[in-house]
C-alpha cells in the first residue's frame, strides 16, 4: 500500500474561497491564496484548486489564480473546472498547475481525454467525477457541480476514462460532502477495486477517524479535504500523525 497523501481542496467561485454542503449552498470562506499558502505551510502533499461554475457559464478563471499561487508554493497542483480543449490544459500548465482535472467537458466529449494524455501525458489528466447514489450500491456521474444529471454509471465511466489515458481519479460523493458524516466508503471501495489508477477521495470527512476510516477499508491512495481545514477543525500534522499512530502509511513532513 503507497503512502497516502493528504490533499486539501480549494473549491473557488470567482475571486474567492467558498464551501457548501453537497456542493450547494455556497458560503464564501475568504481568500483562497491564503489558505493555499498556510496548507503549504503545514504540510500539505498536494492541492485542489476546483472552479466551482466555470463550467456553468462557460469559462475557466484559474489562469491568474495558479500564477499567484505558484509563485510559493512547491507541491503539485490540480487545477479544474471549465476546462474544455487541449489550449485550455496547456495554458494552466503554463500558468503552474501540475495536474489538470476534467470533468463536464469529459462526459460530453469523451474523446478529449484521448486527446489530453496523448499531448500531456495520462500522469497529468485527472478525471473529477460528481457521484451521487441512485440504487443499492448504484452512483451516478453528474456534472457542473452537482446540478446535472448524465445518466452515466460511475463505475462504468471510470473504466472507460481509464482506457482513454485518465491517469488518477478525483472521486466526491456528492451525498457526503460537506456534511462532516464520513468518506462513502462504499462507493470508494467499489471504485479502487477497478481502478488501476490512483484514486483521490473527496467529500464528507469531518473527524480524523473518517480519515483512518477511509484508508483501512478502501485502500484509497489519497484524501482530499476542505471544511475540517478551512473552518479550523483539524490540522494537516494531527492528521498525520493520527493516521500514523494506527500503522497506516502516510507520506512523511519533509518541509
Amino acid at each position: 500500500m503507497p503512502n497516502i497523501r493528504l490533499i486539501p481542496r480549494l473549491d473557488i467561485k470567482g475571486p474567492n474561497l467558498i464551501k457548501g454542503v453537497h456542493l450547494e449552498g455556497l458560503r464564501v470562506v475568504g481568500n483562497p491564496n491564503n489558505f493555499a499558502s498556510q496548507y503549504y505551510e503545514d504540510g500539505a502533499d498536494e492541492l485542489i484548486y476546483i472552479d466551482t461554475v466555470a463550467s456553468l457559464y462557460g469559462r475557466n478563471s484559474l489562469s491568474e489564480l495558479g500564477k499567484e499561487s505558484a509563485k510559493g508554493i512547491f507541491i503539485p497542483m490540480t487545477v479544474g473546472g471549465g476546462i474544455r480543449s487541449s489550449k485550455d490544459v496547456e495554458e494552466l500548465l503554463r500558468c503552474g498547475a501540475d495536474k489538470i482535472a476534467v470533468n463536464t467537458a469529459a462526459v460530453k466529449n469523451p474523446t478529449i481525454i484521448n486527446e489530453m494524455s496523448r499531448s500531456f501525458g495520462s500522469q497529468c489528466i485527472v478525471l473529477s467525477i460528481e457521484a451521487k447514489q441512485i440504487g443499492t450500491e448504484k452512483w451516478e456521474v453528474f456534472t457542473d457541480n452537482g446540478r446535472e444529471r448524465t445518466g452515466l454509471d460511475v463505475l462504468e465511466w471510470v473504466a472507460e476514462a481509464v482506457e482513454r489515458g485518465a491517469g488518477e481519479i478525483l472521486l466526491t460523493s456528492v451525498d457526503m460532502e460537506g456534511t462532516r458524516k464520513g468518506y462513502d466508503t462504499d462507493l470508494i471501495s467499489k471504485i479502487v477495486e477497478i481502478s488501476p489508477v490512483p484514486v483521490i477521495a473527496s467529500g464528507g470527512m469531518g473527524s480524523i477517524k473518517h480519515a483512518v476510516d477511509c484508508i483501512s477499508q478502501t485502500k484509497v491512495e489519497a484524501l482530499s479535504m476542505a471544511d475540517v481545514l478551512h473552518y479550523d477543525r483539524l490540522e494537516l500534522q494531527d492528521i498525520r500523525s493520527e493516521i500514523r499512530s494506527f500503522g497506516l502509511p502516510v507520506r512523511e513532513f519533509l518541509k
